[in-house]
């Protein structure tokens, strides 16, 4: 049986629980949808809990997750490298290629490229954001090929919250 574990989003309307499982074998992690591949979202824990038992699906509670799309929603939008840590935007980026996955429907992210790649790269070693990390800090054009991913994952998000089978 696969392992399911709650992913918690912070936003400033409160915070969503969603379903993650990693992907077993070769395939990829995803988010759970319902039937009709909605992103099922829930308000609470004990909701969430339910819904799991319900379908007979064993949370691992251990180590829960929790993103704040909202810090990475100001980052995008205004630049301002104290906002945020090259680790929640590895987060952010994992998290919204794991939804586009996941989802059928929706806005798609953009094509990744040689650019994405050294960005991706770069965000490991934790100095991308860092200017003085001369190599390793992202390139202007790097940064913006993050940007304009993130922003386009963050509309995919918005659509998929919108549409979820929120519980």
């Amino acid at each position: 049986m696969a392992d399911y574990y709650p992913y918690r989003i912070a936003t400033r309307r409160g915070n969503l629980w969603l379903i993650w499982r990693p992907g077993e074998g070769d395939a990829p992690d995803e988010l759970v949808v319902d039937d009709i591949e909605r992103l099922l979202a829930f308000h609470d824990r004990k909701t969430l809990q339910e819904y799991c038992d319900r379908d007979g699906w064993e949370l691992v509670w251990e180590g829960e997750a929790t993103l704040d799309l909202d810090v990475v929603r100001q980052w995008v939008e205004h630049l301002d490298h104290d906002l945020v840590t090259a680790g929640l935007l590895l987060e952010a980026w994992d998290f919204l290629e794991d939804l586009h996955r996941s989802l059928k429907t929706g806005p798609s992210l953009p094509a990744q490229g040689p650019i994405h790649d050294s960005a991706y790269e770069k965000i490991f070693g934790g100095e991308a954001l860092e200017p003085t990390a001369g190599k390793e800090a992202w390139t202007d054009e790097e940064t913006e090929a993050v940007r304009e991913l993130l922003r386009a994952g963050l509309d995919l998000w918005d659509h998929a919250v919108l549409g979820s089978g929120t519980g």
